[in-house]
């Protein structure tokens, strides 16, 4: 099959804004998406990282960085604020080299953010324990 350009989303939630949080939920969130997709740190082309506002302790980036991402494009943005949105979420969007068609590829949401996309139809979501 031919390698294709597909976008693959990701989201997590942290329960505070504390850089080693961030670090662990955004390193599980790109660690999940490869692993869900069958992806390796060269088939990604870019990943765009956003944050809500109530996120400032460290960038997301730097988690992906730290994975093996530093010749990968990385770029970290605010989220809107919507009223009523949920808060402490960071999101990514990446787009990779794939041979998985685009129906087959699986978006992860992790902690609170599985409530985020629950229309999608490949969809990871691990909510947080009760």
């Amino acid at each position: 099959m031919p390698v294709s350009v597909r976008a693959v989303r990701g989201a997590t939630q942290l329960d505070v804004d504390d850089r080693e949080q961030m670090l662990e939920r955004v390193s599980e969130m790109v660690l999940d998406v490869m692993s869900s997709n069958g992806l390796e740190v060269d088939d990604f082309i870019s990943v765009i990282f956003t944050a809500t506002a109530d996120l400032h302790s460290e960038f997301p980036a730097y988690a992906a960085r730290q994975l093996g991402f530093g010749e990968v494009p990385l770029i970290c943005a605010r989220e809107l604020e919507i009223a009523g949105s949920m808060p402490r979420v960071v999101r990514m969007m990446a787009h990779v080299e794939t041979d998985l068609p685009r129906a087959d590829i699986t978006h992860v949401y992790l902690h609170g953010a599985a409530a985020l996309r629950s229309d999608l139809t490949r969809v990871r979501s691990v909510p947080d324990q009760a």
